[in-house]
């Protein structure tokens, strides 16, 4: 089933004396490209997180926000008295550039990291780094989960647009299909009807040039090749909707590939109704284009 590049999840976790969000959004990117912003502490767990990240999304931008809060029930916070002292000193060089003022208490305990909890710290050995990555671990796949619903409701309404236009494609293919061996007979009567018209007499038709000038006709306008060529890629476009994975970029190829064919089409008939029909067909082609920019 297609997926859409297009998503977003999150989820809470109580670890430790703390409340931990995660918020995970995606969108278009032509590759797999993974940012975080995350408490600096954590970044050594980054690899293991951008790999539960790239395990679960083959395609798309993802940005994953992790913010870290003291649960309410935390009652044993202490000040962080060096980060007190650090916003305190900073405070103090900054009237060197003119910038007047106090911080108060309540200004102090808004800042971030004043309060520390030794329970709720992040231990430094390796049992509890372990047992740290463990819970976040789970709280980012948590947000993953509701990030993948969404992406495949997306993807299902993508489906369904690109496989109406598709029938829509399809159905101007079997008019083109039907149109095209009669476009050298329209040519030869047209071509008779103007020799016709402006012989007074004295022209002697050579039916053999005659017949040779209709057949290079129909050689130049011949567009078996094409449509045979557009049926195939139609069929596969319809298989790659239903089919698992990353398809986004296989759409994007036969896309390409469809507007080729059409465009060939489109200089080699000499035919109005076909010229019509190709016309058609590029703008329900552009339309699928640009679903397809957001299928992963």
């Amino acid at each position: 089933m297609s997926l859409s590049m297009t998503g977003y999840g999150q989820s809470v976790i109580d670890f430790q004396g703390y409340s931990v969000s995660f918020e995970v959004k995606s969108v278009n990117h032509r590759y797999c490209e993974v940012v975080f912003r995350m408490p600096r502490e954590w970044t050594c767990f980054e690899d293991s997180f951008r790999r539960a990240v790239q395990s679960r999304i083959g395609r798309g931008r993802v940005d994953v926000f992790i913010n870290r809060e003291h649960s309410g029930d935390n009652a044993d916070a202490v000040l962080n008295h060096a980060r007190v002292k650090a916003y305190l000193q900073a405070a103090e060089e900054l009237k060197a550039y003119g910038i007047e003022g106090s911080l108060t208490a309540k200004d102090i305990l808004s800042l971030p990291d004043i309060l520390v909890s030794p329970r709720g710290s992040l231990p430094m050995d390796d049992n509890g780094q372990e047992a740290w990555e463990k819970a976040l671990l789970g709280g980012l796949n948590e947000a993953l989960d509701g990030l993948l619903q969404m992406r495949s409701r997306e993807g299902a309404f993508l489906a369904a647009d690109i496989e109406h236009r598709l029938e829509r494609i399809e159905a101007l293919h079997r008019e083109m299909t039907e149109l095209a061996p009669t476009v050298p007979e329209e040519y030869r009567k047209r071509l008779r009807q103007r020799i016709e018209a402006l012989d007074d007499g004295s022209l002697a038709v050579d039916e053999h040039i005659f017949g040779m000038e209709v057949a290079l006709f129909a050689e130049r306008s011949n567009v078996d090749e094409e449509l045979t060529r557009l049926r195939s890629h139609l069929e596969q476009s319809r298989k790659l909707l239903h089919h698992e994975g990353p398809v986004g970029r296989k759409l994007d190829f036969l896309i390409q590939e469809m507007n080729r064919e059409v465009n060939t089409i489109g200089s080699k008939a000499n035919h109005l109704t076909l010229v019509n029909r190709v016309v058609e067909m590029k703008a329900e082609l552009e339309k699928i284009r640009e679903q397809a920019a957001n299928v992963e």
